[in-house]
């Protein structure tokens, strides 16, 4: 029981979250609740809604083989999208971290087999987009 308690205090969780309830109440403002991590939650929260075009572009550019964004899981879609938003803007962060930390959230929301396929993902744009890690 522990272990769930603090795995949904991650930061990740939160913003998978935060994005879920943005797309589905587009008329509803975010709400930050005071944490350690409120400005990297919301750093990645608006930077992911608000280049949600790029990664987009970026996932087709890279990925157009790997994966149909039509067809994807919403919640699915919304890691993929924070982790390339990472990837991509929070060059602070190491790819490694920034890949095992949304797999570990991704088990609060998705099933193994997504979660993998999630991480073969994540795995092939991380080299491309972070080549020199």
């Amino acid at each position: 029981m522990e272990a769930k308690k603090n795995k949904n205090s991650s930061p990740r969780i939160k913003i998978i979250q935060k994005i879920y309830n943005s797309l589905m109440n587009p008329n509803t403002d975010i709400q930050y609740s005071k944490n350690q991590y409120k400005k990297f939650i919301k750093d990645v929260v608006s930077g992911t809604l608000e280049r949600s075009e790029l990664i987009e572009e970026t996932i087709k550019k890279h990925l157009n083989k790997d994966i149909n964004l039509v067809k994807t899981d919403k919640l699915l879609k919304i890691i993929l999208f924070a982790a390339i938003f990472e990837l991509l803007f929070k060059h602070n962060n190491p790819k490694k971290v920034i890949i095992s930390e949304y797999l570990l959230a991704s088990e609060y929301f998705l099933e193994k087999v997504q979660i993998g396929y999630l991480n073969a993902i994540l795995d092939k744009i991380s080299k491309v987009l972070r080549k020199d890690e």
